[in-house]
């Protein structure tokens, strides 16, 4: 049984279709008003400063719609749009989505004493957000530690070492749970466990590669876990 729990959101922990067709479009279309009532703030001014050093010469709006319509893992895109979120969150227009077998075998796992965290290419701020204000309540205080791209690429083994030892734990107590079968590679690569979530509702088709279950209750028969 493994002691710690890292888990992928979007395909996984949630539907691939709440990303994509409200989190995304409702960052997209907020963008212009947000940089112009906010761009003077001090973190969406470092934020901007970065998108400037990385595309020199271009307007930084244009560059991030352009980031959006790329579907991009820019971190300083990522950082914005977890910022136009949390307005989208806090005045209730936003609620997280979560596959309803999700919350009640995090509660379960937390409450038996296995760890939990979260490895997203959301940034930390949209991780903490969508658990936060999830239909199923705030389920932040069951997480030990959101981790984003800042750790590196999920497709890169590195990453997952050194989340490991962020979280002070040899990666073979590590369970990471995704749908993408390339960053599942990279983290059996680094020595953490792996589960493929392959979840009807997101048309994933299972790799071949590592294990595979359609949903956490599957995940929890499979590797001992309660729930």
């Amino acid at each position: 049984m493994p002691r710690l729990v890292l888990t992928d959101i979007e395909g996984t922990t949630t539907a691939i279709a709440f990303v994509k067709d409200r989190l995304f479009p409702f960052a997209a279309e907020a963008l212009d008003g947000f940089l112009a009532t906010q761009g003077g703030a001090p973190e969406v001014a470092a934020l901007l400063a970065e998108v400037r050093a990385a595309a020199p010469g271009q307007e930084p709006a244009a560059v991030l719609r352009g980031w959006m319509a790329a579907d991009s893992k820019a971190t300083p895109l990522k950082s914005l749009q977890g910022l136009i979120w949390a307005q989208g969150y806090a005045d209730g227009r936003l609620h997280g989505h979560l596959w309803p077998d999700v919350p009640g075998c995090l509660r379960a796992w937390a409450a038996a004493g296995i760890g939990l965290a979260v490895y997203s290419s959301g940034s930390v701020g949209a991780q903490r957000l969508l658990f936060g204000h999830s239909e199923a309540g705030d389920l932040t205080p069951l997480f030990q530690g959101f981790f984003d791209t800042a750790m590196g690429g999920k497709r890169e083994a590195a990453s997952y070492a050194g989340i490991a030892g962020r979280l002070g734990l040899p990666p073979a107590d590590i369970l990471f749970l995704s749908d993408v079968a390339e960053e599942l590679d990279a983290a059996a690569a680094a020595g953490l466990g792996c589960c493929q979530l392959v979840r009807p509702g997101d048309g994933t088709l299972a790799c071949g590669r590592h294990p595979a279950e359609a949903d956490f209750p599957g995940v929890a028969r499979r590797f001992g876990l309660p729930g």
